[in-house]
């Protein structure tokens, strides 16, 4: 079993080493005469509005730039903070959610909404807790256009505080970075393949249209992945890019609210209770069988945790994370195992911004 621990992760590491040097990165400022929509559906964030409002407002580069807020049903302050801080700005505009149809989730049904509304060349949702560098938006659009994309999914990197984000927030990259082939997903368009992040992601108007807009993943949970699946099944091209040098996001604040987060999600992550149990196979064998084989002295147990770390350091680089977390790696793989079990085990229980998914 070793051996088969030493082959995945030295090909994890390879593959890491690959995707950091061709994965896309959005740096092009230049000006966008085309109009683009930014669609904000928000619930209960009156903690990160108003510095999520200044993020915004600091985006240059865009002549024909618009803001779609929908205020989701908060039982905060967001919607005061919110017309506060965007009064006097023609960019801005709120609405509030209309009752949840039957067949929906939350997100997007709210973002469904807030397509109607906007009419623009280009639409972008960004989650409420995600911080753009001035000409982020300009330079997300300018990778879609230079590559002739139809979608885009600039990834934040992730704050990471606490230890308990500390041992699973760097998951998030390494995950994809190190399992998915990039450039060959980019140029097949096997929706098995997709990779996106529904807090910075850009699509043009046309292609999502073209796919009912947001009704295609209004049952997901995670419906950032399946629209970048029904998109590329649909034949439209698009791709994940490194969006750590444009954009930010700190997602969780403790322990417990990781835990809550995953607990919502994660169960769906792999398709099924199987493809569950591959994926917590494959955690086990990747990243805690190779300390236990190379405390017991075991040399393909030492070359395998090696392989697997430093994958964990590149991606890390790559994202913007913490060099020095990618030696818990071990630890953070027995977390994840029990977070994948906890989410299959309260599916249909977690309480999530005062709605139970």
């Amino acid at each position: 079993m070793l051996n088969v621990s030493l082959v995945l992760t030295l090909a994890m590491f390879l593959l890491t080493f690959i995707n950091a040097q061709s994965i896309r990165i959005p740096r092009n400022g230049r000006d966008i005469s085309a109009s683009v929509a930014v669609l904000l559906p928000v619930r209960n964030e009156a903690a990160n509005i108003v510095d999520l409002v200044a993020s915004l407002k600091a985006q240059t580069g865009i002549s024909d730039l618009s803001f779609y807020f929908l205020d989701d049903g908060s039982e905060d302050e967001t919607c005061q903070l919110l017309k506060r801080e965007i009064a006097g700005d023609k960019r801005f505009s709120i609405s509030s959610g209309e009752l949840l149809p039957e067949g929906w989730l939350g997100k997007p049904w709210a973002l469904e909404q807030l397509r109607s509304k906007a009419k623009a060349d280009y639409l972008v949702n960004i989650d409420a807790d995600v911080r753009l560098v001035p000409r982020a938006i300009c330079a997300a659009i300018n990778l879609l256009i230079d590559q002739k994309l139809d979608f885009v999914s600039p990834y934040p990197q992730q704050i990471a505080k606490t230890f308990g984000e500390r041992i699973i927030q760097p998951l998030l990259q390494w995950s994809w970075l190190s399992t998915v082939p990039l450039r060959i997903a980019e140029k097949s368009g096997r929706p098995a393949l997709a990779v996106a992040n529904g807090q910075f992601f850009a699509v043009r108007q046309s292609a999502l249209a073209a796919v009912a807009g947001y009704s295609a993943s209004k049952t997901a949970v995670l419906d950032d992945m399946e629209l970048a699946r029904t998109l590329l099944q649909t034949g439209f091209k698009g791709c994940v890019a490194d969006g750590s040098r444009i954009a930010t996001c700190h997602m969780y604040n403790s322990w417990a609210e990781v835990k809550a987060g995953y607990g919502k999600s994660l169960w769906a992550a792999f398709g099924s209770r199987f493809g569950s149990l591959i994926a917590v196979a494959f955690l086990f064998i990747t990243g805690v069988l190779p300390l236990l084989g190379a405390i017991a002295g075991f040399t393909s147990g030492f070359y395998a945790l090696e392989f697997v770390i430093i994958s964990r350091i590149i991606s890390a680089r790559v994202s913007g994370g913490r060099f020095l977390d990618a030696f818990l790696h071990p630890i953070s793989s027995l977390m994840l195992i029990y977070l994948i079990i906890y989410s299959w085990s309260a599916r249909g229980k977690v309480q999530w911004k005062g709605r139970t998914l």
